[in-house]
Parts: structure tokens; C-alpha cells; sequence
């Protein structure tokens, strides 16, 4: 199990954006499982939307990527610090219901593909055994120097 401190020592992602909170079970090379609290106080409910918030799902889907670095990171015994995952692409996005803030996001990621320069995973997303999305995620390992330019 990481926290939210071995979290943050693995992705280079801060507040507002890193959307990880605890990781539960990773079996390297195979599957990841995550979670992400939803609070009222997040800065995206000031805007999406007033009144009715609501998590896009662009936040949803970047949570679950997030999630799946940290097994490619760990998976490829790729130097902490010096390495990032970058999104390379998603195919099949669907989502089943909204998630509001209380809601606690349960991430399942499958590896189909592991390779540093191209990876994919399965992910599902739920909130109390419902899924809310699923998607097919493509992502790379890029060392931080190179993204710097």
C-alpha cells in the first residue's frame, strides 16, 4: 500500500492536479488498484459546475492514468525522479454514471501491453462496486530533462 507521500515520490504531480490518494494493491507488471477521494473543496467545483458539482470526466480519466503510471513507473524499474508517464493516447472511453464530490473513486488497472516506449492498460473506474467509466490507455516513460525543452 503507498500513500500520499511515496505517491508524490514516484509522480512528479502536485496539487491541483495530482489526483491519486492511496494506492491499495499492485502486482508489478500486472494490475494496479487505486483510490481518489472527491471533495466539495477541490478548485474544479467552483466552475463545473455552480450549483451542481459534478467531476469531469477528463479529471476521471486523468486520475486513472495517474494511477497506471505509478504501476508502469514501478513495473519498469524506472528511476523515481527522473522519469514521467505521459498520456500517449485512450480509445473506448465510456461513461456510466457522474461522480460527485463524497464519492470515492476505486481505480482497477490491467496491464495488456508494458514496454517504456508505448504501454497499455485497461482501467475501470467505479464508486461503491459501480462503475462510473472504463477506458483503454496508452502511455509512455519520458525522462523529465526531455519535457523540459
Amino acid at each position: 500500500m503507498l500513500g500520499t507521500k511515496e505517491i508524490m515520490e514516484i509522480l512528479p504531480h502536485r496539487y491541483p492536479i495530482l489526483l491519486v490518494d492511496r494506492i491499495l494493491e499492485i502486482e508489478l507488471g500486472r494490475r494496479i488498484v487505486g483510490i481518489k477521494n472527491v471533495s466539495i473543496n477541490e478548485p474544479v467545483f467552483q466552475g463545473h459546475f455552480p450549483g451542481f458539482p459534478l467531476m469531469p470526466g477528463v479529471y476521471i480519466l486523468e486520475a486513472m492514468a495517474q494511477v497506471g503510471g505509478i504501476l508502469m513507473i514501478k513495473s519498469l524499474g524506472l528511476e523515481i525522479g527522473k522519469y514521467a508517464i505521459v498520456f500517449a493516447g485512450i480509445d473506448e472511453a465510456r461513461f456510466k454514471r457522474p461522480v460527485y464530490p463524497g464519492d470515492q473513486l476505486l481505480f482497477e488497472l490491467e496491464v495488456l501491453s508494458l514496454k517504456k516506449s508505448l504501454s497499455k492498460m485497461k482501467g475501470t473506474a467505479s464508486v461503491n462496486s459501480e462503475v462510473v467509466a472504463t477506458a483503454l490507455l496508452y502511455a509512455a516513460a519520458r525522462e523529465l530533462e526531455n519535457l523540459k525543452k
